[in-house]
């Protein structure tokens, strides 16, 4: 059988913690990454789900992380909240 070669960048500490994680399964990278295209190309798509951030949520996460980055909050009124 034919192979091609696939070759990407990642951090090092990425990689490292995904090749820890792949030894106590008994893989070896290659092998995480051909089972990965199989998937892909099994479901005609990745093989978990991948969504667009909602803009409201990365609002309020940024809010919870460090309230004073914020540049520009309003209190809104209580029909304000009712409206959106």
């Amino acid at each position: 059988m034919k192979t091609a070669v696939v070759t990407t960048r990642i951090e090092p500490e990425l990689k490292q913690e995904v090749e820890n994680v792949l030894r106590e399964l008994g893989l070896t990278t290659s092998q995480a990454v051909l089972l990965y295209f199989k998937q892909i190309a099994l479901q005609k798509g990745l093989p978990f789900p991948v969504k667009v951030p909602d803009k409201h949520n990365t609002f309020i996460d940024q809010l919870l992380a460090d309230p004073l980055k914020i540049e520009e909050f309003q209190p809104l009124t209580r029909e304000e909240v009712h409206e959106r």
